[in-house]
């Protein structure tokens, strides 16, 4: 572990991105950058939002994330996790076991640059938590494997791992991206993936959205 990865968990996120600029390693999105599926345009994320049930959250009552299956395996060796650096990353190579032992990835969230891959989690773009509140609890195991290991929607992203446990299982109305550049595409990307499950929404989240949406 790098000693940047070290400081960074010791003095928090924002703390770490101030220390990464002052030693270069703070970088702007490559232009080549890798990324999720693109999510629908904001003009179909607010007819999407429009159409979705709005609800109060439900309960977590029984949930655990062992009801959601991850990481599966995706070709040969690879599971969702390593496919998704590969995907995210800039240069990456993997070892036998598909392992990313070197390239560079880029933090939509926050903005930082990390070269080592432990450096990274991929984050749930809607949690499994929040699924769960929001319909999921009545799914089939298999449908809550085909949520936690889903390519094809922008669910998935590789972020700064400290990033991504601060957001937990909030919503959009209680945690964006700091990066305000990307808060707009956040927004597409979680109503997305609300409309194609089927998800509710609560109207602290809808507004919350909306807002971002409008914005857009």
């Amino acid at each position: 572990m790098s000693v940047v990865s070290v400081y960074a968990r010791r003095i928090g996120v924002a703390a770490a991105s101030a220390a990464l600029a002052a030693t270069g390693l703070l970088a702007t999105a490559p232009a080549a950058q890798a990324a999720p599926p693109t999510p629908v345009s904001a003009a179909t994320a607010r007819t999407y939002l429009a159409a979705l049930t709005v609800q109060a959250a439900g309960s977590t009552t029984g949930y655990s994330r062992d009801l959601f299956p991850h990481w599966i395996t995706q070709s040969g060796t690879c599971n969702t996790r390593e496919t998704v650096l590969k995907r995210d990353g800039v240069n990456v190579v993997t070892d036998a076991a598909c392992a990313s032992v070197s390239g560079s990835w880029y933090s939509e969230y926050d903005g930082a640059t990390w070269t080592a891959a432990s450096d990274l989690d991929i984050d749930h773009v809607v949690p499994l938590a929040e699924a769960w509140r929001s319909g999921a609890n009545t799914w089939t195991t298999s449908q809550r494997q085909s949520f936690a290991n889903d390519l094809t929607r922008p669910q998935l992203i590789a972020v700064t791992d400290n990033v991504n446990q601060a957001k937990g299982d909030k919503d959009p109305a209680q945690w964006m991206p700091s990066r305000t550049a990307y808060q707009c595409t956040y927004a597409r990307m979680w109503v997305h993936v609300k409309y194609y499950w089927n998800l509710s929404v609560d109207p602290a989240e809808k507004s919350a959205l909306q807002a971002t949406l409008d914005g857009c």
